[in-house]
């Protein structure tokens, strides 16, 4: 088992739970496929950092308790809802849903408070038990905030309105009018002073003081390259994504051209503008703060969150530098960081949630702490075969290159008939031995276009091999039935016993020259220069030599003293001939 590690400017991002390797197993799923599964490689090697982090299908939203206990998650199908605690590393438990989640909110430090935005316009509040309430809000919500002074649940979505829910007095108080035409997008509340965030569908952040529920200010983003240069419009680009920092003084804003920009409250102009060179709408942005025992160059160690449908990006703060970056397999619907640590939750397109552990951002929670060790002990390392850098040479070929004296040293590695020598030496040695190989190589290479020249000239001849040619001439004869002719013969019942005994004879040798000319096995025959027979060789003469021949034709003639002796000779001759090709080619 081992982790799947990425390494995006000198940053290590460890894949910790919902990697490539995780597949989700059915629940239909029966013991007998159960079982099968342990032979398959990409499920033996799945990590699971918290059991059944995920859904049927996929996820869309998740948070962490402020308690940081417990990590609520919305999925689907069916729409669902599913806590996990952290102390047990599993599920607590799931609780169906009747329409699909758009945003949620924990409004109790654990799990046991939070209200829901559906798609199907409705709100509900769920208990420890049980949903505990519904209702329904005029318009399509798109997202929701919490203002904990005033205990209203504040509703942005297809309207210029925003829909005050009080949970207090259980009823819907006078909503915000908004200068948006065609909708609010996204909804924060500031941490530090409680100034309410409006970003809107006309590319406009509004801010509200909740103390007089009045406008106190418009910002309007300006991006080089999107503003209309005649009109002077915003090019038609929207707020998507919003979050103040804690310090009351900054928030930062994306926008669906895929830029976000960093802004003090006291200014009208960012101070940092940042591209996630994709196009696409930005889905998350969050201010993440330096965790305690996390090394930072810079003075503001502080890093922003931006992400797409496609990437997460982490950078600087101060500088705009790439910290590092994350590319799922799968599309991105919400990510979520864990407060003080290196851990990000990412929900998707997917069955399974999926970790990531920066070691860079920030130390391993302490219900995760064996983080730490496992990433460096489990890390996936390139796998490279221990014969990957040697050159298996035989005896013959040692000598030819000059190295026979090496044999016995830690240099060559015996193995089975001849010996590893590291490929760097054997190359070196063969460019000694002989330096005209290149020469040698280009005048080869010069002759086979040649040859592929005159081969591709119109003939009528049949189209022999390059390695072998006489050979495939006699295999051609032989699947041809040129050689398995009778022999004239004054006897009729000896010609027909000759006849039947060469028929059977011609025969044999086609069938064994088809087999050898249209078997794949034996291809290489006629392709590689390496096969080539040479019929010079004594080998050969011993099998295949007019001597041979000579030697029987002459031991007839002194038996036959009649007219036929050389009929007979030229008879057994031919036998002889049909013999031994028979055998040579069987």
């Amino acid at each position: 088992m081992v982790l799947e590690v990425t390494n995006t400017n000198n940053v290590k991002v460890y894949t910790v739970s919902g990697s490539s390797l995780t597949r989700k197993l059915p629940d239909w799923l029966v013991k007998r496929k159960r079982r099968e599964l342990q032979k398959d490689i990409e499920w033996t090697r799945r990590i699971e950092l918290i059991q059944d982090f995920g859904f049927p299908e996929a996820s869309l939203r998740l948070k962490v308790t402020p308690d940081g206990q417990y990590c609520m998650a919305t999925g689907v199908y069916k729409p669902q809802i599913r806590v996990f605690d952290f102390a047990n590393v599993a599920m607590k438990f799931d609780r169906h849903t009747d329409a699909e989640n758009v945003n949620f909110l924990v409004l109790s430090d654990d799990w046991t408070k939070s209200v829901h935005l559906q798609n199907d316009r409705s709100l509900e509040f769920h208990n420890e038990g049980q949903m505990h309430f519904r209702t329904r809000i005029p318009r399509f919500g798109r997202d929701l905030a919490y203002h904990s002074s005033s205990c209203d649940v504040l509703v942005v979505g297809a309207s210029s309105e925003v829909f005050r829910v009080n949970i207090d007095q259980g009823r819907f108080m006078t909503p915000l009018q908004t200068q948006s035409t065609e909708g609010v997008n996204v909804a924060r509340v500031s941490p530090a002073h409680q100034l309410f965030g409006f970003g809107t569908q006309d590319g406009t952040v509004e801010f509200w003081d909740p103390r007089a529920r009045n406008r106190i200010g418009v910002l309007e983003p300006e991006i080089s390259g999107i503003m209309d240069p005649i009109s002077g419009t915003r090019g038609g680009f929207e707020i998507t994504a919003m979050d103040y920092r804690n310090d009351g003084l900054s928030v930062a804003v994306g926008t669906s051209s895929g830029h976000v920009l960093l802004y003090d409250l006291r200014q009208s102009r960012p101070w940092q503008i940042k591209d996630q060179q994709y196009g696409l709408p930005i889905k998350t942005v969050k201010w993440m703060e330096q965790a305690q025992g996390a090394y930072s160059p810079e003075v503001d160690g502080a890093k922003i969150m931006s992400a797409d449908s496609r990437i997460i990006k982490l950078w600087s703060v101060s500088s705009g530098k790439v910290f590092t970056s994350i590319e799922p397999n799968n599309d991105i619907n919400d990510v979520c960081h864990m407060p003080n640590s290196g851990l990000l939750f990412v929900a998707g397109e997917s069955a399974e949630i999926q970790s990531y552990f920066i070691p860079q951002l920030g130390p391993a929670p302490a219900w995760a702490h064996f983080l730490e060790n496992l990433t460096e002990e489990m890390e996936q390392k390139p796998q490279q075969t221990i014969y990957d850098d040697y050159k298996f040479v035989v005896r013959r070929e040692l000598e030819s290159l000059g190295l026979s004296h090496l044999i016995g040293s830690p240099v060559l590695k015996p193995y089975m008939h001849g010996f590893f020598v590291d490929l760097r030496l054997y190359e070196r040695a063969k460019a000694i031995a002989n330096p005209f190989a290149y020469d040698d190589y280009r005048m080869q290479r010069v002759q086979d276009k040649l040859q592929e020249a005159r081969e591709s000239r119109i003939r009528a001849t049949t189209k022999l091999p390059k390695v072998n040619r006489s050979l495939a001439m006699r295999l051609m004869q032989m699947q041809k039935g040129e050689k398995g002719r009778a022999p004239d013969s004054d006897d009729d019942e000896e010609q027909k016993r000759l006849g039947g005994r060469q028929r059977r004879k011609a025969q044999v040798q086609a069938a064994t020259a088809t087999a050898v000319l249209e078997d794949s096995r034996f291809k290489d025959i006629f392709n590689n220069p390496d096969f080539e027979v040479d019929e010079d060789a004594d080998e050969f003469k011993q099998l295949h030599t007019p001597f041979k021949k000579m030697k029987l034709q002459g031991a007839k003639a002194r038996a036959d003293d009649d007219s036929s002796e050389d009929d007979v000779g030229i008879r057994d001759t031919a036998d002889v001939e049909d013999e031994s090709d028979t055998e040579f080619f069987a």
